[in-house]
């Protein structure tokens, strides 16, 4: 019976998705321990924007795996840079959860007549560039501020009134199941407000020489997923981007491939293609029309 290290964070939600990996390798007879890792992103509270390098949420967690402190890492997919670092590899990538935007807004600040039903003038809080530059396009009015911490310090602040909304992914908000009754909610479509690479989706990754835990995770990896996930991260590995890019990417499969929707330096951009590798190429290319100064990096 394998036993098997699985390192996390030690948010609410990276608990969550740590116990979820371990019910579901538990069920294959491993046994589990859970080795919390903290992380730059957990120790600073700076703005993202001024912090430096990338992996924030992830590289310690890394580090862990590498120096056998751990065996396999479970990471929110879209906190990864682009390339896994030598050694490591992405065994599998489970079911992907709802990938939307979620907007909670205070009751005060509900303005229904707007198709984002915000007030003129509200104070909205996110963290991500992808967001502000998209939610700046979209209401130029809004009071766009800072927003950190974990899931449920982010719904503590809307509710004591810090902000009077706040958007964050919706997969976080249905894994830990919180309590929403206080706000309106709206969930943004993709084609309203692209999401980043890979949001709702988990990454598993293990050393690349650990061909037996590859093994014991292969009945959680999820084909179309993995599949969705590579080509909105292939765009990003085109674009030499990390987390903090202002890009958004959603694939969805269609007859005959996968398309693919992007957002990028104020527009979206959309392709159907047979494989995620030609479906990120198309959409990259479409792009450098717009963007010539955007230089072309291989991807990983």
């Amino acid at each position: 019976m394998p036993k098997v290290r699985l390192a996390t964070r030690g948010s609410r939600l990276a608990l969550w998705q740590a116990e979820w990996v371990k019910g579901q390798l538990e069920a294959q007879g491993a046994r589990v321990e859970l080795v919390v890792v903290e992380t730059q992103g957990d120790r600073e509270h700076r703005p993202f924007a001024q912090m430096q390098g990338q992996g924030f949420f992830t590289k310690a967690i890394q580090e862990a795996v590498l120096t056998g402190a751990a065996d396999l890492a479970v990471h929110s997919h879209k906190d990864l840079p682009s390339a896994s670092p030598p050694g490591l590899v992405v065994a599998a990538i489970p079911p992907r959860e709802d990938p939307r935007e979620l907007l909670l807004i205070r009751p005060e600040a509900w303005n229904p007549q707007e198709p984002l039903p915000l007030c003129p003038g509200a104070r909205l809080g996110s963290s991500a560039i992808r967001r502000q530059a998209q939610l700046r396009q979209m209401r130029p009015d809004l009071q766009l501020a800072e927003l950190r911490g974990n899931v449920p310090t982010r719904v503590d602040k809307l509710a004591r009134g810090e902000y009077q909304a706040i958007l964050l992914a919706h997969a976080g908000v249905r894994r830990l199941g919180l309590a929403l009754s206080a706000f309106h909610t709206r969930l943004l479509e993709p084609e309203e407000l692209v999401p980043a690479p890979a949001q709702g989706a988990l990454a598993l990754e293990c050393r690349a020489e650990d061909r037996q835990l590859q093994t014991l995770l292969q009945p959680l990896n999820d084909p179309p997923t993995q599949a969705c996930v590579a080509a909105e991260r292939g765009l990003m590995a085109r674009l030499a981007g990390g987390c903090q890019l202002a890009l958004g990417a959603y694939a969805r499969r269609v007859a005959g491939g996968l398309e693919l929707l992007a957002w990028y330096g104020g527009q979206q951009y959309q392709a159907q293609a047979p494989s995620p590798q030609a479906v990120a190429e198309a959409v990259f290319q479409q792009i450098r029309q717009h963007h010539p100064e955007v230089a072309p990096c291989e991807s990983p």
